[in-house]
């Protein structure tokens, strides 16, 4: 996921409570701060029913305590994956490896596509909605990290371990409790460990998986999130990286007659400095990374700098990158006129695309994931990020990012940690708000609904 750091806000009547959870636990990975939506207070009946159903059924009850069972199992799997380098563009052996223990799981189909992603259909009974749940394999850590997975007081630590190493363990021990326990769903699971999320991997993992599969009806994403914690917000963002060039000269000798690519750039940086965006929805932007020039002693011929923005909406995000850009042209302009020439120049390239979408607070998937806490004695925080349920939420696919268990931090740290102390549990309860999307075959029936492919 990307950002930071995230607060939640619930409706007045969960707002304590809210509070209350986000004091206690850790804070979930890179999301946004500000309100998002409120929690929804009263569920659809068809929630609600399907949700007693679930929690009553004795193969239910079962597949539950298989998960817990499977704790020590999964715990293997997410050693084995997090030491397994997966630098952005470079997930190719650890897709490997994670599309080796889908086939030993049971999931003889599964397959690497054409982007990098794994992907394996576990089938339901034929007529229900087809839901994919999904974690990413990349991290942000470059080749060459200390991957290897350290124990100390209680916490299991290394890069990438939580982000999103045991999002992908929870899918295969999800995989391995449904075909131990012999579940029929109702609905097709679409597991998925994609490429891509991180970095300048521009979603390209879940672009590729919606534009080759139209038939899917909706999206589970697991990342380290605090239980209770509902993603239903994406935010969007756009990356350019400006490059500005001018002949350069000697500092003292071509005093005068050439433009500083330095000095354009900084004063297209005091520019964008200046520009205003809404609080809400909120929009951000800045200069993450400058560089350029010879020497101390050189008018620069060369300077660059990338520029980030983001927002919760696609309008303003557009609004405030035409500002940024008209920053860039105007700064050109003004230094080229203070030294009379035109020989100063700037080229921007859009180096990140990450599409925006919300999925809507009263939509069934978000009251779903609502009703499974619910029964597992949790209240619910929605929040946003930028995560890859951004690309389904732009297409109008039903999107959520929930956690998969575990108190997590120091995320793209190489602190980064992991407590597994009760983890199943948040395993459990992201299990059951899968089953109940895409229905269990003499239990319950599928809340998500069938779409129209397009």
């Amino acid at each position: 996921m990307k950002l930071p750091l995230r607060t939640f806000r619930a409706t007045a009547l969960a707002g304590a409570a809210a509070l209350a959870i986000a004091a206690l636990l850790p804070v979930a990975a890179h999301a946004q701060f500000g309100a998002v939506a409120p929690t929804p207070t009263t569920l659809r009946p068809a929630v609600d029913k399907a949700y007693t159903q679930l929690m009553a059924a004795p193969q239910v009850r079962q597949l539950l305590d298989a998960v817990k069972a499977d704790h020590d199992r999964a715990t293997e799997d997410l050693r084995m994956l997090t030491e397994i380098e997966a630098p952005p563009f470079k997930e190719q052996k650890r897709a490997e490896a994670f599309l080796a223990r889908m086939k030993a799981l049971g999931l003889a189909s599964a397959a690497i596509d054409a982007e990098g992603n794994v992907v394996g259909i576990r089938k339901g009974t034929g007529r229900g909605p087809k839901l994919v749940v999904s974690a990413h394999l990349d991290t942000v850590f470059p080749a060459g990290t200390d991957v290897k997975v350290k124990e100390r007081d209680g916490k299991l630590y290394a890069p990438g371990i939580s982000d999103n190493a045991r999002g992908l363990a929870v899918l295969l021990s999800w995989l391995k409790v449904l075909n131990d326990q012999k579940i029929a769903t109702v609905g097709d699971l679409v597991f998925v460990g994609n490429v891509g999320e991180e970095e300048l991997g521009n979603l390209r993992g879940m672009k590729h998986l919606f534009q080759e599969h139209r038939d899917i009806d909706g999206m589970v994403a697991l990342e380290p999130a605090p239980d209770g914690t509902v993603l239903m917000l994406g935010t969007g963002s756009h990356r350019h990286e400006v490059t500005f060039k001018g002949p350069g000269g000697h500092s003292y000798a071509a005093f005068g007659q050439v433009p500083s690519a330095i000095h354009g750039m900084g004063r297209a940086i005091a520019k964008i400095a200046e520009i205003r965006t809404p609080a809400t929805p909120k929009t951000t932007f800045t200069v993450g990374t400058v560089g350029g020039g010879t020497s101390v002693n050189t008018i620069a011929p060369d300077a660059r700098m990338a520029v980030d923005i983001r927002s919760d909406a696609m309008d303003p995000l557009l609004a405030t990158e035409k500002q940024v850009l008209a920053a860039v042209d105007s700064a050109v302009a003004e230094e080229n006129a203070r030294w009379g020439v035109n020989t100063l120049s700037a080229s921007t390239k859009l180096i990140g695309d990450r599409p925006g979408g919300r999925t809507a607070a009263d939509s069934v998937i978000v009251e779903a994931a609502v009703g499974a806490n619910t029964a597992f004695g949790r209240k619910t925080v929605l929040g946003g990020a930028s995560t890859d349920a951004n690309v389904p939420m732009s297409l109008g696919i039903p999107a959520i990012v929930i956690g998969g268990g575990g108190k997590t931090g120091g995320f793209h740290a190489l602190s980064e940690w992991i407590d597994l102390t009760d983890a199943w549990k948040g395993a459990q309860t992201s299990l059951v708000t899968v089953l109940g999307l895409v229905g269990v075959q003499g239990v319950s029936e599928p809340l998500l609904d069938k779409r129209t492919a397009k």
